[in-house]
């Protein structure tokens, strides 16, 4: 018979606090069913059946703690993914950035550094790279160290090609590469003015002022508590007629918000700040 893990609402509290206590993240107001569901999944990958052994691990293996952060936030990404959004940006957002002296950018919730690599790709082809710094933060110390590499999955490729095209993009889109192994490097032209660091959206504050911030596919893991913090943070560190870019299945509708903006783009959720 195969015996399954399972962790209840009340165990999973317990975990969110004894991370926030002993570790210093905090899932706090993360949405909870999402949340659930991806502790679970972990316990079934590291063997751990019950919460009491999941807090075990937690409380006494430092490793074990790395590899279960990394484990609960990695998020699904990929290059030019929503080929229709790159293609505002190209068409709408970045011809009134380029008024700008400098540029400054940022992709909250990074990941392994996918869309950040997909915006230097697209400023480098409005010819705005040289003069962009851009941003790209996350939770995850282990996503940050792959994107900092520039490393790819090869396999992924082709379907970032077909995203890249249908984005408007007109090079050759594996002359932004080089194949090694199982992977595809972007070239280090293309990263050179990125900065990756570690930042908590549940917990850090504002830290540079930006013309464009990007965070999409994020706010869809965070209660609504949550996303009225983070669209606080976002509203004070934009520039005044600053840019705010949101996933597909994300939106400004319901948050507190909603006010301070106005929508550049429905279909792909832009956004520009009033003040």
């Amino acid at each position: 018979m195969t015996v399954h893990s399972h962790i209840s609402l009340e165990e999973l509290e317990e975990i969110v606090h004894l991370i926030r206590r002993q570790y210093g993240y905090d899932f706090g107001d993360y949405a909870r069913a999402s949340l659930q569901r991806r502790v679970i999944r972990c316990m079934q990958k590291s063997g751990c059946l019950t919460a009491y052994e999941l807090k075990y691990q937690l409380t006494n293996d430092r490793v074990f703690f790395a590899w279960f952060i990394e484990s609960l936030t990695v998020n699904v990404t990929e290059m030019f993914r929503d080929p229709s959004f790159y293609k505002e940006l190209r068409n709408t957002v970045l011809p009134k950035l380029a008024s700008y002296p400098t540029i400054k950018i940022w992709h909250a919730g990074c990941s392994t550094g996918e869309e950040v690599f997909s915006m230097a790709i697209l400023l480098h082809e409005t010819g705005l790279l040289n003069r962009t710094r851009l941003y790209a933060t996350d939770l995850n110390p282990a996503n940050l160290e792959r994107a900092r590499q520039g490393i790819v999955p090869l396999q992924h490729m082709k379907d970032y090609t077909s995203n890249y095209i249908q984005s408007g993009g007109s090079n050759a889109f594996s002359s932004y590469y080089t194949a090694r192994y199982e992977n595809a490097i972007i070239h280090k032209e293309y990263r050179k003015n990125l900065v990756f660091a570690t930042h908590n959206l549940a917990t850090d504050q504002v830290f540079n002022e930006f013309q464009l911030i990007c965070c999409r596919n994020v706010l869809i893991y965070f209660n609504r508590n949550l996303q009225n913090r983070v669209m606080t943070l976002f509203s004070n560190s934009l520039a005044p007629l600053g840019y705010l870019a949101l996933g597909m299945k994300e939106s400004l509708l319901f948050s507190d918000a909603r006010h301070q903006f106005d929508v550049v783009s429905p279909t792909t959720r832009i956004y520009r700040s009033k003040t």
